[in-house]
């Protein structure tokens, strides 16, 4: 059932995941993992991509403990590589290939709103979730985390226009919490967790945006060469000289199974 990847270019979506998210990705598992109150047992990550949220979890239950999916074949192969040990498959959150009630914990980070059915995601994600076990999930408070914020403001005064991705299912207060609920999860909780990242410095933020990740690098690489400097110019002004730090904040929900 696991993906074989042969090609290694194909970790380069990865590396641009890394300079775009994948830097709030240590302080965000952290908490999110104390927050849904994951401590060991079996666990699986739903949505893994290159592995931040699998690490955490390995380190606290064990790599041999720890299961992880994802739908991208080039996250699939750099989860494998970062977390050594760990039952890594290629699959989508709708369709779980794993049996009812194999994990004490299913845990799903920064993935809810690109989910195709979030609502069937997390029924699946509670199928296979022992009773008693715990479902959690996060989502960006997009006005909140500043790559995504800052950025979407810079093409805003660039351009003229107001595209955003702020309709993503989850970046909204309550939003999770309602979807654990439909779910038929029981003692559903909800919080906002706050993380940061750190960067060397405008070039190191911009860096992020290039490799083409998520909703805002499609946009920019979809730009004329024209518009992208213009967007570029304008997020500069932004973002003060030298190294800085950028906090945001997520939403998140669990409920028990």
């Amino acid at each position: 059932m696991e993906a074989r990847v042969t090609n290694p270019g194909m970790f380069h979506a990865a590396d641009g995941y890394d300079r775009l998210m994948g830097r709030y990705v240590p302080s965000l598992a952290r908490v999110f993992a104390d927050f849904a109150d994951v401590q060991g047992g079996r666990l699986l990550d739903v949505g893994c991509g290159p592995g931040g949220l699998t690490r955490e979890l390995a380190l606290r239950a064990g790599a041999e403990n720890v299961t992880a999916i994802d739908p991208s074949p080039p996250f699939v192969a750099a989860c494998r590589e970062r977390v050594p040990g760990a039952a890594v498959w290629e699959g989508v959150a709708e369709a779980l290939p794993f049996d009812h009630d194999a994990f004490d914990a299913a845990l799903a980070s920064l993935v809810v709103g690109f989910m195709t059915d979030p609502q069937r995601g997390v029924r699946e994600m509670g199928r296979v979730t022992r009773s008693g076990g715990v479902v959690a999930l996060c989502a960006w408070d997009r006005p909140r985390m500043p790559a995504i914020a800052l950025f979407w403001d810079a093409v805003a005064r660039a351009t003229g226009g107001s595209p955003t991705d702020r309709a993503l299912a989850g970046s909204r207060e309550g939003e999770i919490a309602d979807l654990l609920e439909a779910a038929g999860l029981r003692d559903v909780v909800s919080t906002a967790l706050e993380c940061q990242a750190e960067y060397a410095d405008f070039d190191d933020l911009w860096s992020g945006y290039t490799a083409g990740i998520g909703p805002v690098g499609q946009y920019l690489v979809g730009l004329p060469g024209e518009q992208a400097e213009a967007v570029r110019d304008a997020l500069r002004e932004s973002v003060p000289e030298g190294p800085f730090a950028l906090q945001a904040v997520a939403w998140a929900a669990r409920g028990t199974v």
